[in-house]
């Protein structure tokens, strides 16, 4: 072909695609919002029972708090330092109590509709972003994820139900910027309650600054924590490594598992390190599970045999049950905590499973006040259908 008819095929075959409608990229879905852990149908049903059990003990309860106080100051820091198991502790309890008081404030604004709770909650959120850059120190990423779980749920629920918030965008950058490139980068080496409260806060912020592609990657680091957190017997002779952690071998993942070698259903990676961490674990499990789900993402389906299994086991033991020997030298740490109202709403009010153990344990702790990523539980979950 000379190259006068290859320039003429050209320009027609342009002339042809100028003529065409421009290809649209397929959009994502939009996100739910508000749909950080709680939703508005969800806070619709609790408003509207406030005046029954268990929400009315869990209401007095939340009112009668120093972090729900008109008076609640704010003690921001530029940077947060934090050390292994609070050594040193440089703005860390303060970052989480603020984190936790701007949640419950932002609750308290929408159950009883009174603007200065919202601004309370603005508040405190606006002092935080005016100066914080940075978490330093062993537990920083942890640290992030205590913070930026609660800030994430504070921040979508004034955002998307209270107008006037001016310095909405720069508390959004600062959790882009300052939280969420940490608690997205995961950490598989790391004790499963690390990584399953990273992922929490992930996912919660990626919701708040619509963020589809870590949205997506939370997910993705929840689903290969999962099975690496809850053992089944359906995994084989030993429970699976976490994705791109070093913890492979045999003897590796022993050690990792705090030196058990018998696996059964509902067994954790951190049941033999104590209960405390564990229940941690599994109430963030729960609490991912429960943001996607107001994205309509149903991570449940995936989780509730785990789940359900891990409950069911923790809470036996919680209650009273002996150890079996083979069971952390037979004498494993207890200590539970108020961590399983969410993941026990999910599984049985919404999925029909008997869960007495659960159930029992649940009970008896409600209601559920706040502690470092965990508030108000009883009172935004229990027994709530939507």
């Amino acid at each position: 072909m000379s190259g006068r008819k290859l320039a003429r095929l050209l320009a027609a075959t342009l002339l042809v695609a100028a003529t065409l409608p421009a290809a649209r990229p397929a959009q994502a879905a939009e996100f739910e919002h508000p749909g950080v852990l709680v939703s508005r149908s969800q806070l619709d049903f609790v408003k509207a029972n406030l005046g029954k059990e268990p929400w009315k003990s869990a209401w007095e309860a939340l009112k009668s708090s120093p972090e729900a106080s008109l008076t609640y100051t704010a003690t921001p820091r530029a940077v947060v330092d934090c050390g292994m198991y609070g050594d040193p502790d440089h703005g860390c309890s303060e970052e989480r109590e603020d984190a936790n008081a701007a949640y419950t404030h932002a609750l308290r604004w929408y159950l009883t509709k009174d603007a200065r709770y919202a601004q309370k909650a603005i508040q405190i959120m606006d002092a935080w972003s005016a100066v914080i850059s940075k978490h330093t120190g062993t537990n920083a990423p942890l640290q992030a994820g205590f913070a930026g779980a609660n800030f994430s749920r504070a921040a979508e629920l004034i955002k998307h139900t209270y107008t006037g918030w001016t310095q909405a965008g720069r508390f959004a950058n600062k959790l882009r910027t300052v939280y969420l490139p940490t608690v997205i980068a995961g950490a598989p080496n790391h004790q499963g309650n690390w990584e399953l409260i990273m992922t929490d806060a992930a996912i919660g912020i990626a919701v708040h600054l619509d963020d589809r592609a870590s949205f997506n990657q939370a997910v993705t680091t929840w689903r290969g924590r999962l099975p690496a957190y809850i053992y089944l017997e359906s995994d084989g002779a030993l429970p699976k490594a976490p994705p791109n952690s070093k913890h492979n071998t045999k003897a590796e993942l022993i050690e990792y598992w705090h030196q058990q070698t018998t696996f059964v259903n509902g067994l954790t990676q951190e049941t033999c390190r104590d209960f405390g961490h564990t229940g941690w674990g599994l109430a963030a499990m729960s609490h991912v599970a429960e943001t996607a789900r107001h994205q309509g993402v149903d991570l449940y389906d995936t989780a509730k045999n785990r789940l359900r299994h891990a409950m069911e086991f923790h809470a036996n033991l919680q209650l009273g049950a002996d150890a079996p020997s083979w069971l952390c030298g037979g004498a494993p740490e207890r200590g539970l905590g108020a961590n399983l109202e969410v993941g026990y709403n999910a599984l049985h009010q919404r999925l029909g499973y008997n869960l007495p153990r659960t159930e029992t344990w649940v009970k008896q702790k409600r209601p559920v006040g706040i502690a470092r990523f965990l508030a108000w539980e009883t009172l935004t979950h229990a027994n709530n259908p939507r």
